[in-house]
């Protein structure tokens, strides 16, 4: 949603956007997140969503947690680094390229991530 511009997002696009910026906002004060703090403050703010949104947003970040959301990023991501030359070998030597030891702490960390990727947000309003 970065890269386009707000007038051209969906009507619900545009109401987890509301809400998620009135989550952010509310978790920086130090504030709860609860749908009520949400609505409060979209209406504050001169908005309007629909009205499951806040409910639905504040039980996903009650259940997975707003540091955890924060950790994860939207995943749109933007380009990726270099790539590595041909082979994988990089210009810090084999062992940034998985080899001598290096590729048990990478599988580690890959597992940690893909672990991080995996939950279950239960939505039953």
């Amino acid at each position: 949603m970065a890269n386009v511009p707000v007038s051209q997002l969906s009507k619900e696009q545009q109401d987890e956007l509301v809400c998620t910026y009135a989550a952010l906002i509310l978790h920086d004060d130090g504030a709860d997140v609860t749908a009520q703090g949400m609505a409060n403050l979209i209406k504050a703010a001169g908005c309007s969503v629909e009205a499951y949104w806040p409910m639905l947003m504040a039980k996903m970040i009650g259940t997975v947690g707003m540091d955890a959301l924060i950790k994860m990023g939207g995943g749109g991501g933007g380009g990726g680094g270099a790539a590595p030359a041909a082979g994988g070998a990089s210009a810090a030597g084999p062992a940034a390229a998985g080899g001598a030891g290096g590729g048990k702490e990478e599988k580690k960390k890959v597992e940690e991530e893909e672990e991080e990727e995996e939950f279950d947000v239960d939505v039953d309003a």
